[in-house]
């Protein structure tokens, strides 16, 4: 059985590079950038105004005060948009606004509430504190040629909002993860079926739904699959041909009907992880496939004719690997594991070049925190930042891997490492942030 840590960097080590693609700059958003991106232009693109005021000439102003104004001609306006079209000679002025062009002539701005002004003329009441006060000078933001953004980014607001400026219209990044998800067991049903005895509502299904959108990524749904082998092959040989990831949940205990592992050796698929010494998530499967791989658009499943392989499809394809996690059954168990081993995979995936480790904070626990000590152990519950430091307090009610109602709402696993039993209230502990 492996650490948690040992784990987590075979994991990340078997994770792939995807494929890029070219989108528009409105379609960009939130994806990672996959090539450095360059400009031909400045930023500023001309010298500039910062301020609502006066253009002048530094040598004309530099002395001069409330009692001793610097007294100029005013030669034209210049508003924002506008071409200058006089050039500023010795006692002279030009009129202009935040961002307008600086005219010839002019290396300064004095703002207007140091200026009076007397009919065509302007009275300079205060020196400007040094050459250049309030100017934008071109290139002094971005010049040209250099690198602009890094690959390996996430586009966000402020990104977009500098490859606009800088008229970036299209962009190499990488093609968003397909990940196909499905859930094994005879006694898992739909949410819209009458409950019977003995069966249980899939909520994996959505669940894992849902934290691969967050991620960034695009979740193909299979399904119920039932605990029949040949059912089981023929979900995973379709999963594998239209995913970069699998996430499959129950079937990977050692249970009498728990055939994951063995549908993956029929395969050919290279197991990599059994289990991990984890509390709760013990019995996590994560292999991979080699070979190659349909394709089809975002969200789109390919399903192999019957007699297709892994090895030897006769479709369009991609060299690449499929990365296979075999979650636990359990709700909690499932989200955990997901939280500490999918959700930094699918951020490396992404394309991400740092930021994909998780994030794990200290914090003064409000509560004791028990564990037996044998696995590394995770215990939910809400992480909150008073007064600049990190409080964590533990979700009430049992901390079964089974329970999934105490799980909502909860924004941090604490963690209590191989060998340590508790931790009194109001002690340090680290806490897994999850996002």
């Amino acid at each position: 059985m492996l650490s948690v840590k040992q784990a987590e960097e075979i994991i990340l080590g078997l994770v792939p590079t995807l494929d890029v693609e070219t989108v528009d700059l409105s379609s960009a958003a939130g994806r990672i950038l996959a090539a450095p991106v360059t400009s031909e232009l400045d930023f500023p693109h001309w010298d500039n105004s910062a301020m609502d005021g006066y253009a002048v000439r530094f040598a004309d102003v530099q002395n001069c005060s409330e009692t001793q104004p610097a007294v100029l001609s005013v030669i034209e306006e210049i508003p924002a948009g506008d071409r200058p079209q006089l050039t500023v000679q010795a006692g002279q002025a030009a009129r202009i606004f935040t961002g307008a062009c600086m005219p010839a002539g002019a290396d300064t701005v004095v703002m207007q509430e140091q200026t009076r002004k007397e009919a065509d003329r302007i009275a300079i009441l205060a020196a400007p504190s040094s050459l250049g006060d309030f100017v934008r000078h071109r290139g002094s933001f971005y010049q040209a040629g250099t690198t602009l953004l890094p690959a390996g980014i996430a586009l966000n607001a402020a990104e977009i909002a500098v490859l606009a400026a800088l008229q970036c219209q299209q962009l190499s990044v990488y093609r968003r993860p397909r990940v196909a998800i499905f859930s094994t067991g005879d006694e898992l049903v739909t949410p819209d079926r009458v409950l019977q005895p003995g069966q249980i509502v899939d909520s994996n299904n959505y669940a894992l739904s849902v934290f691969v959108t967050q991620m960034g990524a695009i979740p193909i749904s299979l399904g119920i699959v039932r605990d029949r082998p040949e059912e089981l092959k023929t979900a995973i040989e379709r999963a594998v041909t239209s995913a970069d990831v699998v996430l499959s949940s129950g079937g990977v205990s050692v249970g009498d009907y728990d055939y994951v592992e063995q549908i993956l050796a029929e395969l050919e698929a290279k197991i990599h992880i059994r289990s991990v010494a984890v509390k709760p998530g013990k019995p996590l499967t994560v292999a991979t496939f080699e070979g190659e791989r349909e394709r089809g658009g975002e969200g789109e499943l390919l399903i192999p004719n019957s007699e297709l392989r892994w090895r030897g499809l006769r479709s369009a394809h991609t060299p690449n690997s499929t990365l296979y996690f075999g979650l636990p059954g359990n709700p909690v168990s499932a989200l955990v594991s997901c939280w500490r081993f999918v959700q930094p995979a699918l951020r490396k995936l992404s394309g991400l070049a740092d930021g994909w480790e998780p994030t794990f904070v200290r914090a003064r626990s409000l509560q004791d925190l028990r564990s037996d000590g044998k696995r590394e152990t995770y215990l939910w519950g809400k992480l909150r930042l008073v007064d600049g430091e990190f409080e964590f307090e533990l979700a009430g009610g049992s901390h079964s891997s089974g329970n999934l109602i105490n799980l909502a709402q909860t924004n941090g696993m604490a963690v209590l490492p191989v060998g340590q039993t508790s931790i009194a209230a109001g002690e340090p502990v680290r806490v897994l942030a999850i996002k």
